[in-house]
């Protein structure tokens, strides 16, 4: 017994109307933290351990400020993605709903707050 219309086999989409849309979202975010990760140890392994002002200098350039800022971004978006994942799994109810509103306004404040600490850090 078939549950799925042809156009919606088609499309992509299951009931949900949302599976494939999150899991995509996953390998492409998985796929350039993949790139990401290392940019940012080997951009950011020079000035480990240096003094401000230093610190400074380094990340004025943009090179080292856009890769830290793509790599938190793209970090807190795909933890927000896993999280909501996560607890659709796990938790039923209106707790579910709270819960994944809490994770989305945490990761969004979380990602603010990084990409504003570099800004300040390079201008």
């Amino acid at each position: 017994m078939r549950f799925l219309t042809d156009r919606k086999r088609a499309m992509g989409m299951g009931s949900a109307k949302s599976g494939t849309e999150h899991f995509w979202a996953m390998k492409v975010s998985s796929v350039a933290l993949l790139i990401l990760i290392p940019l940012f140890v080997l951009t950011f392994g020079p000035v480990l351990g240096q003094d401000h002002q230093t610190v400074t200098a380094y990340y004025a350039r943009p090179f080292p400020a856009l890769v830290a800022v793509l790599t938190i971004v793209v970090g807190f978006m795909h933890f927000k993605d896993g999280v909501q994942v996560l607890i659709e799994d796990y938790v039923h109810g209106i707790m579910q709903k709270v819960l994944i509103i809490a994770m989305i306004c945490l990761c969004y404040a979380a990602a603010a707050t990084g990409v504003f600490a570099v800004a300040k850090l390079a201008l």
